[in-house]
């Protein structure tokens, strides 16, 4: 017997809302139909995660969204955070209650320049601004279908998602109920207490198969106003190493500036209160990178450490079974084989490299098939002739098992330090 198609949004047969699955229940099958019809109509999905709080996350999804309608975009924005809703706060429209037409709820709709701002969060939803929701995952996840589904957001073309810090429920339900979402845009601060937590999240997109279109490094460094020093307060460039690091895209750095704590109070977003400051400027320079159709097809094809489909091959140079100070001055290499899940060792090889002259060993690992090396130290030379042969380079590892170091870095946990031979 075959289930009436429901489902009018397009005329696509391939479209996932025309089949049901197996064992799907008919009403499971017309409901899913019900919000793939509304997730058809929004052309770009954008979760906007952080693997850690206080980064300044909802600020960061709050002015992209904002300068995304300030470039004449249709743009809605989820705020998903059940607990801790930000964005109506940071748009000026606390206190403000949703209305329904039929069986859908409307956004709330900002005034934005050329474009359209709609907004939807647990916020409108709160009978106080103060009250707690007390949710365990179950009903957390009915609500983000619900918001996701029975909201009318009409032709967008684009919908942000400021999910909750971490890896839990929220991000988890969304990135399953949106079944062809863009990928996401990673928020982390630069010292590296942040940094960790944030590997782990991009590892959690790679587990998801959801791309990673870039990470933002928040709180970057504060310009003196009267003597014009930049000051790093959090330190200099976590984000950016960390990204070079998980092989993602550095979408930029947003500083620090006393005025968007201001803009944040008050619910006027940075890109729009003050157009000509640093902290404008530099959001503006990631929306126009996110816009570029060739940049989201790159990110797409980056969505797993398994690029194209292809497994990696890890190398770690060793020494004593474990890993070198230098990787030119190792006894052996070992060689790891990971499935194109990203996250599951095939096979392990040792191997006796040739004797060891400038330049053989990116040569011959690229012969032996490697696409990482995990070092302790190398330098700016080697470096480059691994870059050259198509290896991409994990430098900065301490001394340890090189069967610790690939689990770790697989997982999001490898902490890399100084490189101890950067000349």
């Amino acid at each position: 017997m075959t289930t009436e198609k429901t489902c009018k949004t397009c005329n696509d047969s391939q479209c996932a809302a025309q089949e049901k699955r197996p064992g799907e229940r008919e009403e499971d099958y017309l409901e899913r139909q019900v919000l793939l019809s509304r997730m058809c109509r929004i052309k770009h999905k954008i979760m906007v995660l952080s693997g850690k709080g206080g980064v300044g996350k909802s600020t960061v999804a709050v002015n992209l969204a904002t300068a995304l309608a300030l470039a004449g975009k249709r743009v809605g924005i989820l705020d998903v955070d059940i607990h801790g809703p930000s964005v109506p706060k940071l748009l000026h429209l606390d206190g403000r209650q949703i209305s329904a037409h039929g069986d859908a709820m409307l956004p709330v709709n900002v005034s934005c320049g050329a474009g359209t701002l709609s907004v939807m969060s647990i916020g409108f939803l709160l009978r106080e601004r103060d009250d707690a929701v007390i949710w365990r995952g179950p009903r957390k996840f009915g609500v983000i279908k619900q918001f996701l589904k029975d909201v009318e957001w009409g032709e967008l073309d684009y919908l942000v998602v400021d999910s909750p810090p971490g890896t839990g429920d929220e991000p988890l339900a969304v990135a399953q109920l949106i079944e062809k979402a863009d990928g996401a845009v990673v928020v982390t601060t630069p010292q590296e207490v942040a940094v960790q937590d944030v590997r782990r999240c991009i590892v959690f997109c790679r587990q998801l198969e959801l791309p990673v279109l870039g990470v933002v490094e928040n709180m970057s460094g504060f310009t003196c106003p009267k003597c014009g020093e930049l000051v790093r307060i959090f330190g200099a460039d976590g984000g950016r190493a960390m990204a070079e690091e998980m092989g993602v895209p550095y979408l930029g750095s947003i500083p620090i500036e006393p005025e968007i704590v201001v803009s944040g109070d008050s619910g006027t977003p940075m890109v729009q209160a003050k157009p000509h400051s640093e902290t404008a400027k530099a959001f503006g320079r990631i929306v126009r990178t996110l816009l570029e159709p060739e940049f989201r097809a790159a990110s797409a094809a980056a969505a797993s450490p398994a690029r194209d489909g292809q497994r990696l091959r890890i190398a770690v140079p060793v020494t004593r079974g474990l890993l070198s100070s230098h990787f030119g001055h190792c006894e052996q290499f070992v060689l790891f084989d990971v499935e194109t899940d990203g996250k599951t060792i095939r096979n392990r090889q040792v191997l006796t490299p040739p004797p060891h002259e400038p330049g053989t060993f990116p040569k011959w690992l690229h012969e032996q098939g490697a696409t990482i090396i995990i070092a302790g130290g190398m330098g700016s030379r080697a470096q480059s002739l691994f870059d050259q042969n198509a290896i991409r380079v994990v430098v900065g590892a301490s001394s340890n098992e090189p069967d610790v170091l690939v689990r770790d870095f697989l997982e999001g946990r490898l902490t890399t330090g100084a490189n101890i031979c950067d000349h």
